[in-house]
């Protein structure tokens, strides 16, 4: 009998939608106070396992795996909805599970999906944890607070701007440290304020490893661009799907219902930032993309302060900056993290 890769503790289930099967990390009492945790771009649940044993047992925790990730069904994100796809699975999930509201973590790419279920079903959400979230404009291709997109045809953003290198080295699986592109050093350098060899690591990678590649699915389809960088938007795919051009939650601000918000990020934060290392735009403007066209007309995405603006607007929210962390605080200062949150979830 093969051993489980989870920690004692952690079931796996797998819970048939509608929509499609999903595959879903559970600890605690079907009794207890849900929160959910969901989590980002290349990554799975499992990230959560740590997380969800260190909660108080009052809470029933529980980490899926979205579409495109994971051990969960493999089928095709539609980009042109935005995170919908992704809001769409995790209300039928509730309504699988019997859950009529919840608490909802979400950790970068994985804000954009939480944010879109409040949107779309406000009477679902209980509070709303946000941790180094894609901004609210969606990720690269726009400048300003207010997230004006830099070009027409949000050229700059989507399935285009990843790295070929990268996907390429996912394709085979690669758990090797040899290229500055392998999945294991692209983990070990970007997630973290500091290069670091997390706990589990192992486990965690493979985990990273079963996102779905094709075409249609990581990161997705681009079209050709006259502006620079010469790629903008397709229409499938995750990348996609959190692209300027078809993610925006502006209608939050508008709702009659607003869940409590928090906002916990890192000030070293490399992947979402007003300096990140992934928008092109940045790396355009430290010589190392060509033909950057300047900041008048291309600069970088200021992805924490558009965060803030928005979330000044929205109102009814609470910000963390932890100082000296990088993109994944829950598995950096573990302990920090968990204090915040706790805190927080207790008078929400």
């Amino acid at each position: 009998m093969m051993q489980s890769s989870h920690l004692a503790g952690i079931d796996s289930i797998t819970v048939s939608t509608p929509r499609l099967k999903q595959h879903v990390l559970s600890r605690g009492s079907s009794d207890g106070e849900p929160v959910f945790f969901i989590h980002g771009n290349f990554s799975a649940a499992d990230y959560f396992e740590d997380l969800m044993l260190d909660m108080p047992s009052k809470y029933l925790c529980l980490a899926p795996d979205l579409r495109g990730y994971g051990d969960t069904e493999d089928k095709v994100i539609n980009a042109e909805r935005g995170a919908r796809d992704w809001s769409d699975d995790l209300f039928e999930l509730m309504q699988a599970l019997n859950i009529e509201s919840a608490h909802f973590l979400g950790w970068s790419a994985g804000a954009a999906a939480i944010i879109q279920l409040a949107i779309d079903h406000p009477e679902c959400i209980r509070s709303l944890s946000l941790v180094a979230p894609v901004s609210p404009f969606g990720f690269g291709g726009s400048k300003n607070t207010a997230g004006e997109p830099n070009y027409s045809d949000f050229a700059g953003c989507g399935g285009g701007v990843v790295a070929k290198e990268f996907i390429a080295q996912i394709k085979l699986q690669d758990t090797s440290s040899d290229s500055d592109f392998s999945p294991r050093n692209v983990i070990r350098n970007s997630y973290f304020a500091k290069p670091w060899i997390m706990p589990r690591e192992e486990q965690l990678l493979r985990a990273s490893l079963k996102q779905k590649i094709a075409v249609d699915r990581y990161p997705g389809d681009f079209t050709e661009s006259e502006n620079w960088p010469y790629v903008a938007p397709g229409k499938f795919g995750p990348i996609n799907a959190i692209s300027a051009k078809y993610f925006n939650a502006k209608e939050l601000v508008n709702l009659e219902k607003k869940a409590p918000i928090l906002w916990l990020h890192g000030s070293e934060d490399k992947v979402i930032s007003d300096q990140s290392f992934s928008d092109l735009a940045f790396l355009g403007s430290q010589g190392l993309v060509p033909a950057w066209p300047g900041n008048e007309i291309c600069p970088a995405q200021p992805m924490v302060s558009q965060t803030r603006a928005f979330l000044q607007s929205y109102g009814k929210h609470q910000e963390v900056c932890l100082e000296g962390v990088g993109h994944s605080p829950f598995i950096e200062v573990p302990e920090i993290f968990l204090d915040h949150f706790l805190n927080f979830l207790r008078t929400s």
